[in-house]
């Protein structure tokens, strides 16, 4: 079923994870993609498997950028309106993951994680507003189960995430009148590259876990 036939859809963070899986999905239901990330190769990839079973022809518009940088944000949502005529939703996915707590996270990771997963998304969706304004569009933050529960050992991610769901609530409210939905979602933990490549193995996990359910368990 094409419920998103005829729909124009940035995603970021699309080279791997769960961006990935959502530009297929998305593909698969019909929408024309503008997808993005830092890995050009990994893109590709995504793209041809967009492609591949999609009933959509028309190819996803590939733009590498980083999402820490103004002017590749603005190029993002730019080039999605110049190619497309029209934004009709904003997937917020990119994200990154660091261990640490408050004993051992220096400030260099703190900013990192504020920078890509809160700062960034703040910029893509003032700059796509105005766009989706026109098409009475959507806006889907990805957040994570860290903005709703105290995890220990990854302290900065979690406050990202708790920005994510406050930010998301009151955009939201201040774009209901104009008829533009904005939701987030808190996945529970998905190992992906994502968290790999922040520290977290499965012993890691398991541990955390463990931690966490003992705490409550207290």
């Amino acid at each position: 079923m094409n419920m998103l036939a005829g729909k124009i859809a940035i995603i970021t963070g699309a080279s791997s994870g769960i961006g990935a899986a959502t530009a297929i999905k998305f593909s698969q239901l019909g929408a024309t993609l503008c997808i993005t990330g830092r890995n050009a190769d990994n893109l590709k990839s995504v793209a041809e498997k967009c492609s591949n079973g999609s009933g959509n022809t028309v190819p996803p518009l590939i733009v590498q950028g980083d999402v820490t940088k103004d002017s590749d944000t603005h190029a993002i949502v730019d080039a999605a309106v110049q190619r497309f005529g029209r934004l009709d939703i904003l997937v917020n996915n990119a994200g990154i993951l660091e261990l640490g707590g408050i004993d051992n996270t220096s400030m260099e990771q703190y900013d990192r994680l504020m920078n890509t997963n809160i700062r960034s998304m703040y910029q893509l969706t003032m700059l796509a507003t105005p766009h989706l304004i026109n098409t009475k569009g959507n806006i889907v933050n990805v957040s994570s189960v860290n903005g709703i529960r105290a995890f220990p050992g990854v302290l900065a991610y979690c406050v990202s995430k708790a920005a994510v769901d406050q930010f998301t609530k009151c955009v939201a409210l201040e774009l209901a009148s104009k008829q533009v939905r904005v939701n987030s979602v808190n996945p529970g933990v998905v190992v992906t590259e994502l968290q790999k490549r922040g520290g977290l193995s499965e012993d890691v996990y398991a541990q955390t876990t463990m931690t966490l359910h003992h705490a409550e368990e207290d």
